[in-house]
């Protein structure tokens, strides 16, 4: 063992901590087993995928439900890859979706005491557990040039092997201490890879807290786990941190199942327990030629948490959505609970699909709806100014001249059994509502009003000035209609849609069409909100204001 002892002090001079000073800087979280750590783990090489939403979702949930720990690790490692600021970006965005975690990394500091929680900073942790391995003969130093490595590729093409570097193929995997201390000597460049003593040809069972028992081929791959410049690979990275951060439940996407022979290997060779694994279903899309495929970030707009936050999807409804992917019994839970939030929900890793989930942007639309009909007028106004600020100055200035009249208007057949679904994101309330002001209206009014093509002008008029003239806002709604049905027949119209069509030559139209007469003389538009709330908002000066002018145009 000393060639051994050597090879590593030529390796890592400067490194004097062991294994079990490491133990003590980063003692056992002080838990129970019921409580779970887990981790979003991301990369800063761009936005913040709906698939990493997904998951730091089940991350969240399932580290708030056991009273444990949700912890954020900036994986940038792969310098070459990195985009300056997406790490904060990323951290902005879970916020903006209420994921916050207890300790971490949190885009401008870090906190907690299993820090630092950026693998960058954390080299001196890598090179303790590296140069222990290297002692125990558990990883060795490979001098393989890329030239080398292809050719390998090339061999094993030509003789139909499994492609990789193990067995007869792991050429520095035999190599004595004295042979590397030799060639290291010599100046010649390596990597560090992990000997595995694995048997391709041994089976065995892992568990999965998802999918349950799993066949797994044992792993015989001598892996890279450190590279030359020495900075390490996701595997040995994620060896390192889960450990001495005390992660309990390693959760992640399915297309890592296939590593989880190496990370269970790994563990084993250094005495260490191994977290349970969850490998969650991937997202999945139907494409324009029906192939069903993974949601990409080059070609599909909804793979980008941000086209949601920035169109102005509400993030609960968003969440709400991937809820119903995280757990089958979901949906049915809110239709017992409408009130409650989803954080109240009981998960189960054992509910969770074992198939992948396609994106369903009709069910994301029909839930937004569904979450913005239950707001009250002042949350709902109060979530579109806080939108706005950042997404559309237009409609931020309407809300800032007077913000009880937006509410006003936001409250119009809200907070009550069945209230309206007009809205299924704040960017859509803007072009709605701005027939209200009379800036936007008086601008709408230049274009050519939708008349009904079968009624004339001067019907029309008649209409317009009748309403002025016999209308009454001081009648609570049903006897506002009422009154209106008096009006309809006063100008040759029947009062209800039954009685015209059994005699359509006896009627100039029917109320609907005199209720749209009214509805685009005062807003310029066929379908708006309840032209009784619109009235009121409006006030008797407001609308007959409006109305004459339409008058004097017609």
């Amino acid at each position: 063992m000393d060639k051994y002892n050597e090879l590593a002090d030529l390796i890592f001079p400067n490194v004097i901590e062991t294994l079990e000073d490491l133990e003590k800087r980063y003692p056992v979280r002080n838990i129970d087993k019921s409580q779970r750590v887990t981790r979003f783990a991301p990369s800063p090489t761009g936005f913040l995928h709906t698939g990493s939403l997904f998951v730091t979702l089940v991350d969240y949930i399932a580290a708030k439900q056991s009273n444990g720990v949700f912890y954020i690790r900036l994986e940038d490692t792969d310098q070459k890859r990195e985009i300056e600021g997406s790490g904060k970006d990323l951290i902005e965005q879970l916020k903006v979706f209420g994921l916050v975690n207890d300790e971490g990394y949190f885009g401008d500091e870090e906190k907690g005491i299993y820090g630092p929680y950026v693998q960058s900073k954390r080299k001196e942790i890598y090179d303790i557990v590296l140069k222990e391995m290297i002692r125990r003969n558990k990883a060795y130093p490979c001098f393989c040039t890329e030239e080398e490595l292809t050719e390998l590729r090339k061999v094993q093409e030509v003789n139909k092997v499994r492609p990789g570097y193990y067995g007869i193929y792991a050429k520095y995997h035999h190599f004595s201490p004295e042979e590397a201390i030799k060639l290291i000597k010599e100046g010649k460049p390596y990597v560090i890879r992990f000997k595995s003593e694995g048997n391709e040809k041994n089976k065995y069972k892992a568990y999965d807290e998802i999918k349950g028992q799993v066949d797994i081929t044992e792993n015989d791959q001598d892996i890279v786990i450190c590279k030359s410049d020495g900075l390490p690979t996701y595997h040995f990275a994620h060896l390192v941190d889960d450990h001495f951060m005390g992660t309990t439940h390693v959760i992640r996407g399915e297309e890592w199942l296939p590593s989880l022979p190496i990370h269970l290997q790994l563990f084993q060779t250094l005495g260490w327990e191994a977290p349970a694994y969850c490998h969650l279903p991937v997202i999945m899309k139907i494409d324009e030629n029906g192939t069903r495929r993974k949601l990409s970030k080059r070609k599909d707009k909804e793979a980008a948490t941000s086209f949601f936050i920035e169109a102005g999807y509400p993030t609960e409804g968003f969440l709400e959505y991937l809820m119903t992917v995280v757990n089958s019994n979901f949906e049915e839970w809110r239709e017992e609970n409408k009130n409650l939030s989803i954080f109240d929900f009981p998960f189960r890793f054992d509910k969770m699909s074992l198939d992948g989930a396609l994106f369903d942007m009709g069910k994301v639309s029909f839930i937004c709806k569904e979450v913005l009909s239950r707001m009250n007028s002042q949350e709902i106004s109060e979530k579109t100014y806080e939108w706005s600020k950042k997404f559309d100055k237009e409609l931020q200035g309407l809300i800032e001249r007077d913000f009880e009249y937006f509410k006003s208007i936001m409250n119009i057949e809200r907070e009550k059994e069945n209230p309206r679904k007009d809205y299924e994101k704040y960017g859509d309330i803007k072009e709605s509502i701005k027939f209200f002001y009379d800036d936007y209206y008086n601008e709408m009014l230049n274009n050519e009003l939708p008349w009904n093509p079968n009624i004339a002008k001067e019907d029309i008029k008649n209409v317009l000035n009748t309403f002025i003239a016999k209308n009454n806002m001081d009648l609570d709604e049903e006897n506002w209609f009422a009154n209106l049905k008096e009006i309809a027949s006063s100008c040759g119209f029947a009062a209800n849609v039954k009685e015209y069509k059994k005699n359509k030559e006896a009627f100039k139209g029917h109320i609907g069409d005199v209720a749209e007469i009214i509805r685009i003389a005062i807003t310029t538009r066929k379908q708006t909100p309840n032209l009784y709330f619109i009235l009121k908002i409006l006030g008797v000066k407001g609308y007959t204001e409006r109305i004459n002018k339409v008058i004097n145009k017609l």
